[in-house]
């Protein structure tokens, strides 16, 4: 006995539906890989493409209050914008001529590989000229050697009072994390003009634009727990 039109049409029917009902079930499953691509790209945005880290190796975060960002600096009527990295108190060796490594991918868009030291009295007149509050161009100075480097989500890390410059490094040269970059020192430091080697520190600040022009990392955040806590996530610190 044949099968009548009928039977064909709810054949087709049912086909239809089936297929219909397969495809909405893989635009389901499109659209959550889609939301879960966008969802690390804006974790990326925010972490930068590769995550950061401390440009010691090994280092860990600051011990002492006064070398966090935000802590006061009376001298010049404003607070430190970065993280001081110290002997005895950063988890490694931190000693004139100790390596210094990018926190992260990007371009080198600032490189003071001839910076010439203040003579004494150059120093103490830019002290002075501080006292009521450093403009962006005075707090270069104070940073001594610099190297910036801009990532990809459009950060800077500045890494300051170097000693050296890696060799081969220059304006526009790309750095992968962890690369080599320069050495620490004490430049733009009352020992640094003296001659001295005493006094070696790393200060890196992290902006989230143009150094001076943005806001830095740890800005406006008063308790030093939740610094802590949120440098740790920034720069995958346990």
């Amino acid at each position: 006995m044949g099968l009548k039109p009928g039977w064909y049409v709810l054949g087709a029917v049912l086909l239809y539906a089936l297929a219909m009902t397969l495809a909405w079930s893989a635009e389901r499953r499109q659209v959550a890989a889609l939301q879960a691509e966008v969802a690390k790209a804006r974790d990326s945005a925010r972490r930068g493409p590769e995550g950061l880290m401390l440009p010691l190796v090994g280092a860990c975060l600051p011990k002492d209050p006064d070398n966090l960002p935000g802590a006061p600096r009376p001298y010049r009527r404003g607070v430190n914008q970065g993280f001081v990295f110290t002997d005895g108190a950063s988890c490694v060796p931190v000693v004139y001529g100790t390596g210094v490594v990018a926190a992260g991918g990007g371009e080198v868009v600032r490189l003071e590989r001839d910076y010439q030291e203040p003579t004494p009295a150059e120093f103490e007149a830019l002290l002075k000229a501080v006292e009521g509050g450093a403009t962006p161009a005075q707090l270069d100075r104070l940073r001594g050697r610099e190297i910036w480097i801009r990532h990809p989500d459009g950060s800077t890390t500045v890494y300051a009072h170097l000693s050296e410059v890696a060799p081969g490094l220059e304006v526009g040269s790309k750095v992968t994390k962890g690369q080599f970059i320069g050495k620490v020192g004490n430049s733009g430091t009352s020992a640094g003009v003296r001659g001295s080697r005493a006094g070696a520190r790393l200060l890196f600040e992290l902006w989230t634009g143009t150094p001076g022009e943005s806001r830095f990392f740890g800005q406006g955040v008063e308790r030093r727990e939740i610094l802590l806590n949120q440098a740790k996530q920034r720069f995958g610190l346990p």
